[in-house]
């Protein structure tokens, strides 16, 4: 695959996955990882979430903007990492704005307790498995038969930057 088909496909699986793993490093050093909605379904490179202003994850992007986000969808995954910050912009809080973030979020996107959370996406990596998860577990099996390594897919590795 080309560079450009390489981001095109990550752009594809991403356009499939809204929940993720949003991982952080704490202000102590250790990894963090939650689940997080992704409000912008378009991928042009910045990923945006809304947040509590005063929640951890904003503390740890404070100390250390580097994060990871993982992402399946389907029989695919992909890993994405990137630079965060913590962005505070009614306009941008108020175009992202959605039922489910108003389920977590009653006091609406004007709110001072809320923020964005914009991650630069640098590079990804993706698992791209072929058909369904039937048809992976019939590549297992016929790889332990035949001793061959299943063929469970693409994997490749993007630079977003």
């Amino acid at each position: 695959m080309t560079d450009t088909d390489s981001r095109a496909h990550v752009v594809e699986l991403l356009s499939d996955a809204n929940l993720c793993m949003f991982t952080t490093t704490s202000t102590d050093g250790h990894l963090i990882a939650r689940p997080m909605a992704l409000q912008e379904t378009e991928f042009d490179g910045d990923l945006w979430f809304f947040a509590a202003a005063d929640s951890r994850k904003v503390a740890d992007i404070g100390a250390n903007p580097s994060v990871g986000i993982s992402f399946q969808s389907g029989t695919s995954w992909v890993s994405v990492s990137g630079r965060a910050s913590v962005v505070r912009d009614d306009a941008k809080k108020k175009d992202l704005w959605n039922q489910g973030v108003a389920a977590w979020f009653q006091d609406g996107p004007e709110s001072d307790g809320i923020v964005l959370i914009k991650v630069e996406a640098e590079g990804a990596e993706y698992w791209s498995a072929p058909g369904s998860k039937v048809s992976t577990l019939i590549a297992y099996a016929k790889s332990r038969i035949t001793g061959d390594r299943p063929d469970v897919g693409t994997n490749d590795t993007v630079d977003l930057s």
